[in-house]
């Protein structure tokens, strides 16, 4: 599998399940409509139509794109951390039930473990 070159930050990120600061990030308000893929694999990861402005500091989607996240328990056995199932690489964290949209889901995403592709105009 190819694996992109990634920056200390985006490697403290992606292998070391880092998170970047709150409110830091490029695509934590970014409105374009396109795919979001994993910065380590390039594997798409999110569609723009499930991303949501929940205000918690990071970019948040209430959906992935079919099989691309693995969800498993994180570190401290509390919460749901979110990888990219193609390559493993550290996303986020996921949460449930906090009726922020209709799907009820909010996948936290660190704008460092992703790259954006814009949808072509036709």
């Amino acid at each position: 599998m190819k694996k992109n070159q990634l920056s200390p930050e985006e490697a403290l990120v992606i292998l070391n399940k880092g998170t970047e600061a709150a409110y830091s990030g490029k695509y934590t308000y970014h409105r374009a409509a396109g795919t979001y893929v994993c910065r380590q694999c390039d594997a798409p990861l999110y569609r723009s139509e499930d991303k949501f402005d929940a205000d918690c500091g990071w970019p948040a989607f209430d959906d992935e794109i079919s099989g691309a996240v693995h969800k498993s328990l994180d570190r401290d056995g509390q919460g749901a951390e979110i990888t990219c199932a193609n390559c493993d690489g550290h996303l986020g964290h996921v949460y449930v039930g906090e009726r922020l949209t209709e799907k009820n889901t909010r996948h936290c995403v660190n704008s460092l473990s992703m790259r954006f592709i814009a949808q072509e105009k036709a």
